[in-house]
């Protein structure tokens, strides 16, 4: 079914309840490390870590929302009724982060989800598995797949992202600080590990001098470039989140930024590897946004191929305690190298456009500079496209060398919905002959 359908059956309700009559006003508040998927029933389904700031009650067990359009969501309650027995035992974790959940090919349970058991700035962690028929459960625990512990080992096992490869073979990537990001294969059949105990090649990691700060790995095969995506959160999930690229031919690399930088280089400037695509904004004096990162890719099949959408969390800059879930869609430029929309996703009848506008104009722009964890206010720019100058968008992706200022981008111009404005427009985002990614935003021609 392609996104552009709307019609999706009820969500049935067999999940654990909140025991907190706040939940019902979350919405997308309250969720960090969201991965979504949809279930057989037509409506989407957001799994998230079980922390949540300023809430009472707060219930353990991977929280679990609900929606029909990918734009509003309801808090459904909890996939796991707590921490299961033996990730408890190995990590004395309280509560769940980071689940990763996938439709698994040829098993009668067909959903697995990989949750991470941890305690805050340890390496005591543990990767578990539990299996449902249905996303709305019940859910059922095999145990731990991926272990580690202090002093024993220098990985750390959560944030658990899964990958089929071009074999159709299931990867595991999975880590944050200590020692980086790290992927293993997993046995098609059980979902554990392909060999008993193994912990997986380093595929990115980062220096001392930045506290090793890199986690929120996940990877996608793109068929059409016959290469696999790295997309990874740098810095502190507090304050200076932001995500990062690179792409490798093969699951376990090189991953290489746009650049040609490893991602595994611990001697180069930490601020110069991997190719920044998201990071903290302000669009024309609208919400300042803060931190986005720990995202995951959700796949959907459209009308002219796959449609991509990157679900992270992100923080309000006014009060960073506050944060929520937002969507947004991913294209791919001439080159084959991700870019992420400026503008939170608003659903497809919000950002359709009255008809052809043209891309010349005065464009509130973001350049995303590496070097900067600042939030970056959108300054006003000429925008246009010197190859066609009269070229006229409808709003569905075009691909083209696009001019801002005095700096030419490969990009890709799309409609979607100006927030500061309150309006439909065009948008773009795409990178300079640097490698420096750019954003930007029009409002509705009429």
């Amino acid at each position: 079914m392609s996104i552009l359908d709307s019609s999706v059956s009820a969500v049935p309700e067999r999940l654990i309840p909140a025991p907190t009559g706040d939940s019902s006003a979350w919405g997308a508040r309250h969720a960090h490390d969201p991965t979504v998927v949809r279930g057989d029933d037509g409506a989407w389904y957001m799994f998230s870590t079980d922390a949540v700031a300023n809430a009472t009650e707060i219930p353990s067990g991977v929280h679990v929302r609900t929606s029909r359009d990918l734009v509003t969501w309801t808090y459904a309650g909890t996939a796991l009724d707590g921490v299961p027995a033996e990730a408890f035992d190995w990590t004395g974790a309280p509560g769940l982060w980071a689940p990763e959940v996938v439709r698994w090919p040829g098993d009668d349970a067909r959903w697995h989800m990989y949750y991470s058991a941890s305690t805050f700035g340890s390496n005591t962690s543990a990767i578990g598995l539990a299996v449902a028929s249905d996303l709305a459960g019940p859910w059922e625990d095999r145990g731990i797949v991926v272990a580690t512990k202090k002093g024993e080992t220098t990985q750390n096992a959560i944030d658990a992202a899964v990958t089929f490869d071009r074999d159709g073979a299931p990867w595991l990537t999975y880590g944050s600080f200590f020692s980086g990001i790290h992927t293993l294969r997993l046995d098609a059949v059980t979902g554990f590990a392909a060999t008993p105990g193994d912990l997986g090649t380093v595929i990115a990691r980062r220096p001392k001098s930045v506290d090793t700060a890199i986690e929120g790995a996940y990877v996608v095969y793109r068929a059409d470039e016959d290469r696999f995506v790295l997309f990874v959160s740098y810095d502190s999930l507090f304050s200076t989140y932001h995500v990062r690229v690179a792409v490798a031919v093969e699951i376990t690399g090189p991953y290489l930024d746009v650049n040609g930088r490893d991602l595994t280089d611990l001697d180069a400037d930490p601020t110069s590897i991997g190719t920044k695509i998201l990071g903290s904004y302000r669009f024309d004096g609208d919400t300042g946004w803060l931190a986005p990162g720990h995202n995951s890719i959700l796949t959907e099949p459209g009308e002219n191929g796959d449609e991509y959408f990157m679900v992270h969390h992100v923080r309000f800059a006014d009060d960073p305690t506050q944060h929520v879930v937002q969507l947004r869609r991913v294209f791919f430029t001439d080159a084959g190298w991700p870019v992420v929309s400026p503008q939170p996703f608003a659903g497809r009848e919000l950002e359709s456009l009255p008809g052809p506008v043209p891309v010349d104009g005065v464009w509130s722009v973001l350049r995303l500079d590496p070097a900067s964890t600042d939030i970056i206010d959108a300054v006003p720019l000429p925008v246009s496209v010197p190859a066609s100058p009269d070229l006229l968008v409808s709003g569905e992706p075009e691909r083209v060398r696009l001019s801002v200022g005095a700096t030419e981008l490969d990009a890709v111009v799309f409609a979607s919905w100006n927030w500061a404005a309150g309006r439909p427009g065009l948008s773009f985002a795409g990178l300079d002959s640097d490698g420096v990614a750019w954003q930007g935003t029009a409002g509705r021609h009429e």
